[in-house]
């Protein structure tokens, strides 16, 4: 079992910017590819952003192109998402996956998920 906790979360207002973060407990975290996603109320959840075990290429959703970024610290097995120019729209509560498969969008592609955390962006 890959244990995973997001923290970071909170209330921005419009272009401003947040840091959400991911500690992952239990099994080898350096061998995961992590995913970000997230859920707003009464609709699906959806893909964000995604890294590779070593920290090399990254999958991204286009609404999020230019603004957010993902990166990872083996060392302290935790994966981040930086936040910035953010929305209304990007209101949502957000979660991150390990997937022992290639990076993907497709959620079904991921093993393990945290708890999720609540951003909200508003004025």
């Amino acid at each position: 079992q890959l244990y995973l906790v997001e923290s970071g979360g909170g209330l921005v207002q419009p272009g401003g910017s947040l840091r959400l973060s991911c500690a992952a407990s239990g099994l080898t975290f350096s061998i995961y590819n992590m995913g970000w996603f997230r859920q707003a109320p009464g609709k699906e959840r959806e893909f964000v952003l995604g890294i590779r075990s070593s920290g090399g290429s990254t999958l991204y959703a286009d609404s999020v192109k230019g603004r957010f970024t993902i990166s990872r610290d083996n060392a302290k097995n935790t994966v981040y998402l930086q936040m910035n120019s953010l929305k209304p729209e990007d209101t949502a509560t957000y979660y991150c996956a390990a997937s022992a498969g290639h990076t993907s969008s497709r959620a079904s592609e991921y093993r393990y998920w945290g708890q999720g955390t609540q951003v909200t962006v508003s004025s």
